[in-house]
């Protein structure tokens, strides 16, 4: 039953906004291509087929170690398609900004994002401007829109999951939101952390050209690891078990966490990638990613199983099980 009214919760990417998404922008705009809720919608045109996606950033603080409003826009948008298994190609960029912002800020922005795009060579192409008055935003939203080719050898889709498949995490959690909180409430680390905030298209690039087969990718943003394996299972006849020993987190996003007692799988990433591939490609594809500088710490952390229909349960330090649910409450929202 949807809500009344609006919460933050809404916008966490976890159970509350599947809640809002499927009872109301999925039965008003019913279409094949959005039904798939995947990162980017697969559409054809001319016989070629297309991955088509958009995402809009609210995050605070707008500069924060290792990124920038303008970073997270660009590469966020990019990736939704490379996990499609594209190559990205052009983006639209939309501006929403409050009356006073700063014009240096604002070309500082602009110049991160035209960075970003040339590091692969995307091209922004189009794009909109808005100002609102004082007080009706705060400071600066960004709406990147993307589109990309399907590659060969893309993801084949979760349909394709098979009991038995190995689940791969390409680097360690929590890494952009906890230095998105950490840069917020000015605290003070025993050890530098910085958002993860990067393109994964050449750790896609490296698992496609190594394993021909895989199932499916995605980026873990909002709602962490827990939101996005809970998105494979859904409504399937399969579970997912991952070992916590297995699953890679820096000293610092650990130390956060448990001080201020978040869970490092509900945490968002930006620059990471997880995925199902089959059991016999999985120490293959690792190694693939761990020749990347950004997949080094890259681990497979479970594996498909038919013991937890539609859950995920995780193998835990102490040797129990826990089901590992949807996020429901955000500990932090507007990290992306």
């Amino acid at each position: 039953m949807i809500r009344k009214t609006i919460t933050l919760a809404h916008g966490n990417g976890g159970k509350y906004s599947h809640e809002i998404i499927s009872s109301l922008f999925v039965k008003a705009f019913d279409n094949s291509a959005l039904s798939e809720l995947t990162d980017a919608a697969l559409i054809s045109a001319n016989h070629n087929k297309l991955a088509f996606t958009t995402d809009s950033h609210v995050v605070s603080p707008i500069f924060f170690p290792g990124g920038d409003i303008g970073k997270l826009a660009v590469s966020g948008t990019i990736n939704d398609l490379a996990v499609m298994g594209a190559k990205p190609l052009y983006l639209s960029c939309g501006f929403i900004i409050e009356e006073g912002f700063g014009i240096d800020d604002l070309q500082r922005i602009v110049q991160s994002m035209s960075n970003t795009a040339n590091e692969i060579g995307v091209k922004i192409v189009t794009g909109d401007t808005k100002v609102v008055g004082k007080g009706a935003a705060d400071g600066i939203f960004i709406n990147t829109s993307g589109i990309g080719v399907i590659l060969e050898n893309a993801p084949q889709g979760i349909a394709t999951v098979q009991v038995g498949d190995a689940v791969i995490l390409s680097g360690s959690l929590g890494d952009h939101g906890i230095s998105i909180y950490a840069e917020r409430e000015k605290l003070l680390l025993r050890s530098p952390l910085e958002s993860d905030c990067a393109i994964v298209l050449s750790l896609v690039e490296a698992a496609i050209d190594i394993c021909h087969s895989i199932r499916i990718m995605r980026d873990p943003t909002r709602g962490g690891l827990a939101t996005t394996l809970n998105e494979f299972v859904m409504r399937r006849a399969f579970g997912i078990e991952i070992n916590e020993e297995a699953i890679p987190v820096k000293e610092p996003v650990q130390a956060v966490c448990e001080m201020l007692g978040f869970d490092p799988l509900y945490i968002a990433n930006e620059g990471k990638v997880v995925m199902i591939v089959p059991s016999d490609s999985a120490d293959d594809v690792v190694y693939a990613l761990q020749e990347k500088p950004m997949g080094k710490s890259a681990k497979v952390i479970g594996q498909v199983t038919d013991r937890f229909k539609g859950k995920v349960c995780m193998k835990t330090l102490v040797g129990g099980e826990r089901i590992i649910d949807m996020l429901i409450d955000d500990p932090f929202p507007r990290i992306c």
